[in-house]
């Protein structure tokens, strides 16, 4: 069994109050469970207005695979025009 897990720091620049860093981190979070089928939650920052952590984790017989689909993750997140990733703190185990 392989897992990936991968925390990501983001920046949300137009956000102007909680509802509407809610809206953009929950668009996220949905885009990459449907099209993934990883774990997310929001692990950090929930009280600020433009910062968010994300946790992401992911599980697979096969290791390649684990990494394929923490690069899918990726490209979900540099496609967010809402949000600027500040970090990226990827581990395989």
């Amino acid at each position: 069994m392989f897992v990936g897990i991968v925390r990501i720091e983001l920046h949300l620049p137009a956000s102007g109050s909680l509802k509407s860093k809610r809206q953009i981190v929950r668009s996220l979070k949905e885009r990459i469970r449907s099209r993934t089928r990883a774990a997310v939650a929001e692990v950090d920052h929930q009280d600020l207005w433009q910062r968010a952590a994300l946790g992401v984790a992911v599980v697979s017989g096969e290791a390649g695979q684990v990494a394929e689909q923490l690069q899918a993750v990726r490209g979900l997140v540099d496609q967010t025009h809402e949000a600027t990733m500040l970090d990226w703190q990827e581990q395989m185990l």
